[in-house]
Order: C-alpha cells, then structure tokens, then sequence
C-alpha cells in the first residue's frame, strides 16, 4: 500500500490543493432547464438567490441532436427534457439579467457543442462580459454517446475533428474555458462498475488527447482546460477511494504517458452528480438521504464541483422546492458537517487506502486491454467496452433481484404508496411558442446574410481549416442550431450503429 502524499502534491491522491475547501468550497451547481429559455432563466435566478454557486444547463433533446423546434422529429419532446435553445434569440433569454463573468456555467451538450457554445459566447459578449474572463464547461464528450447515451449525430471521425476544433478557438479566444468534460457519469448510469467507470472514461480521455496532439496542439496548450465529469453512487467507502484513484491514475498518465511539463496539466478536475439511477419512485422521501450519502462521498472525494439529485426525478423534473432542497444538501455538508476543515479527512485509513488501490489497479488493467486491441476508437467499434458495461448491469440487476443487494422500498422495506410528491409539468403549449418564435427569427433576420455565412461554414467542413469561427459568423448571423448541423450532416453525414467511417 503506497503511503498517502500530502493534498497539493504529486500524484495528488489526497486532492490537487494543499488547502483544499479550507481556501475555496467546491461550486455548489443545480443541473436545470425545462421548456422555454424564459422559463429556466426564473429557475436560474431563484438557484443564485438560493445560494448555489454556478449554473448547469440542461438542453431538450431537439437541442442536443441538432433539430430546431419546428422539425417533425422533434415533436412531443421541445422543452422536455431541458431547455429548448434554437437561436441566439433563445440564447440571450436564458441569461438575460445574469452576470456571466460572476457565475461559472456548465453546459451538458456533446453532439451540438460547438454551436451551443458559439452561441453563449455571442450572447455574452452582447451583454458586456468580457469574453476572455467567462469560466465554465462545456461536455463536448461525443465518444461516450457512443458507449453509453447516445445522442450523437456525426460518425466519430468528424466528430473528433469538431472537437479539437474547439480545444484550439478556444484556448486563443476563451483561455479560462474548460473545453471538454469527459464523463463517466453516463457510463456508470449505464451499469458500469466504480473500475470500468474510470477506465472506460480515461480510455475516451486518452483518444481526445492523442486527437489533438495529431492534430498538432501541445499537449500543455490544451491539457489544463480538460476537466471531467463522474458519478457519485451509493457505496460510500468505494466512491470515495475512486475519486482518489482517479486522480492518481491521471497524473501519471498525463505526466508519463503524455509527457506533460505542466502540473496544471497533471491535476484531475472534474464534477460530480449524485447517481440518478440510484433513485427511487416508491417512497421518493428517502432519496433525500441516498442524495445526502452520495453527495458526502463525492466532498470527501475531493470533488471541485457538485450537482445534488432531486427527490423527486425518478418521477419527472425537479420541482422549485425539491432543487432548493437538494442545495440545501450540499450547503447543510458544507457549513455544519466540519468535513471541510481539513483536506482528505479519509486519507491513511487502511480500508480507504486499500480500495483506492483495489479500483486504480482495476482500471489500469482495463486500460492495458484497450491498448492492447488498438485504442478506445477500436474498443467502442468491437463492442468490447458496451459490452463490459452490459455484463456489469445485468449481475447488478440480478443481485437485486435475489435480494442480495437490498434496495430500500424496492425489494425490501415496501410500503404502500400514499399521494406522494408533487410531480413537476411542462406547459404543452411550450412547444407552439418555440415553433413561433423560431419562425420569427428566420422571418425578422437578413436572410441573404445568413445563407451566405452557413454556405461558407459548409465550405469550410469541406476542407481543413478550423470550423469554430465559421460557427461564431453563422450563430451571429441568427443561423438556428437545426440549420447549421444540417450543413454539417451534408458534408460529414449520420451516425448509425457501426459505421465508423
């Protein structure tokens, strides 16, 4: 068992700040959008009012996959399950009032993130933040919709290319941005273990980064602005030891893999949300304190930023007072719990140490398989990691099925269900004013202009030059996120299951 280093240091098992929450709490963030950008820019401002540090949006499926409000597959779903942004006009709504170099914000999209981001940093721009100042994160992690969520539009391939895109616009045009948070949240959701969680999320790390390095960026110009995104489940002990794993895995293989001179490029930083799957319908009372554990286990982790689930999202979305109190989870661990006064409070216990060794030496082996069979890109087209993920979930179901893993008011402890929660709803006639307000856009814009700009960023997807400042002209020009992923399907095509070209 390796002797813990002191928090700040290499390889940064105990945390990448000597201080840790004793200079500086995590960003206590609220994963929210519903319906129109009216609408969750009210649940924005009530969150700030409420405490919470940094804002995370939440895009309707039409938004992640490229369709605007009025294409006929996205009927029944604009501003379901997020926010519906179309336009900048959209854009500057769901901000409007809001400082955005005060409040870091994070925007979970992948397949359209380059035009989301386009998109907020015109609008902010607009409103007098100063560009180069604005903090936050964008997903942008296309390689796990492939594993394990699957929203993605593109075939890998372009999808890389767009990527490192960003990693260089942005370093020259918003130097404080994190450009891509590399998620094993969904990879977990889908059924993986604590392990292949963080193999399978480093195996897509190491594919980004050798992408960029092909593409000749140094590793140190981009490697800083990495950040990551990982769940925080139910075994308390296990996900602490994780996030400690996590970070020391990262550091050698940035350091010695990677030959990165920069510690900042050594330094794991990610985000943590507490498991969704985890909750329940029966009894959504009680997922208050799974939330509770979960989140506990991600702060002792060493977590630089956290989402606390809501009791009721097993039901629908999170309604105004069950959000208040999944902050008020997050703010109760960080004002009255005393965790925070030291930094890895855990560190040099002999269960705590030995299953941090236990997950790193799982992962590693895992990495060492991918490797072995060509790389991440060859392990998704095999089938290799889906099914790694699918083999875990099924022993897990089967667990709970017997009854050996107990889930409480699932299969033991039942009650019989009263009126329960209220369940939060979307105004049906939310989708008829999106259609109306895109259509005025295309009405009330100069629309010579607008052709013009998405006729040249198709050009440009035809050859080699970055794609971002084309994407920045057509968002100005009020270019919808439907009509420019559409010029960019006509050049690199769909996506479908297998076709890796």
């Amino acid at each position: 068992m390796e002797s813990p280093p002191t928090p700040g240091s290499f390889p940064y098992t105990r945390g990448i700040h000597r201080e840790m929450y004793r200079n500086r709490l995590w960003t206590m963030r609220q994963y929210a959008g519903f319906g129109s950008a009216e609408e969750t820019n009210a649940r924005y401002r009530y969150l700030l009012e409420q405490g919470t540090t940094g804002l995370s949006v939440a895009f309707d499926l039409p938004t992640q996959i490229g369709l605007d409000p009025d294409h006929p597959l996205a009927a029944g779903e604009v501003g379901r399950t997020g926010v519906s942004v179309a336009s900048l006009a959209d854009m500057r709504r769901l901000f409007d009032g809001i400082d955005l170099n005060r409040v870091s914000t994070s925007m979970t999209i992948n397949s359209t993130a380059s035009i989301l981001l386009a998109l907020f940093v015109v609008a902010a721009r607009e409103s007098g933040a100063d560009v180069r100042r604005l903090q936050g994160t964008v997903q942008n992690d296309i390689l796990k919709e492939y594993i394990a969520r699957g929203t993605y539009i593109y075939p890998p391939r372009a999808s890389m290319r767009i990527i490192t895109d960003m990693f260089a616009w942005a370093a020259a045009e918003i130097p404080e941005w994190n450009t891509i948070s590399i998620s094993g949240y969904h990879i977990r959701e889908a059924g993986s273990t604590a392990s292949q969680e963080i193999a399978f999320t480093f195996a897509n790390a190491i594919a980004y980064i050798e992408a960029a390095i092909a593409a000749g960026l140094p590793v140190d110009s981009f490697a800083p602005r990495l950040s990551f995104f990982f769940n925080a489940h139910s075994d308390f002990l296990e996900e602490i030891a994780k996030f400690r794993a996590a970070r020391r895995l990262y550091a050698h293989l940035m350091r010695d893999r990677f030959g990165a001179k920069d510690p900042k490029s050594w330094m794991l930083r990610f985000h943590t949300q507490t498991a969704g799957s985890t909750l329940t319908a029966q009894q959504p009372d009680v997922n208050l304190v799974r939330t509770a554990v979960e989140a506990m286990a991600a702060v002792l982790g060493g977590t630089q930023s956290l989402h606390t689930n809501s009791r009721d999202e097993a039901l629908g979305l999170p309604t105004e007072e069950s959000a208040r109190l999944a902050l008020r989870t997050q703010q109760i661990i960080a004002h009255e719990t005393g965790v925070t006064n030291m930094a890895d409070p855990l560190g040099g216990s002999i269960v705590i140490e030995e299953l941090t060794d236990r997950v790193e030496a799982d992962a590693k082996r895992y990495l060492s398989k991918i490797d072995d069979m060509g790389g991440t890109l060859r392990a998704i087209e095999t089938g290799y990691i889906q099914g790694e993920i699918q083999n875990a979930a099924y022993g897990y179901q089967r667990r709970v099925e017997s009854g050996e893993q107990v889930i409480v008011g699932v299969n033991r402890f039942r009650m019989e269900e009263s009126a329960g929660v209220p369940v939060f709803r979307i105004d049906p006639n939310i989708e008829r004013a999106q259609v109306a307000a895109i259509n005025r856009v295309r009405a009330e814009r100069d629309n010579q202009i607008c052709t013009q700009r998405l006729a040249e960023l198709e050009a440009a997807a035809r050859g080699d030059e970055n794609l971002m400042p084309r994407i920045v002209a057509a968002v100005e020009a009020l270019a919808t996120v439907g009509e420019i992923s559409d010029r960019l399907r006509a050049v690199f095509g769909e996506y479908r299951d297998g076709d890796w070209s």
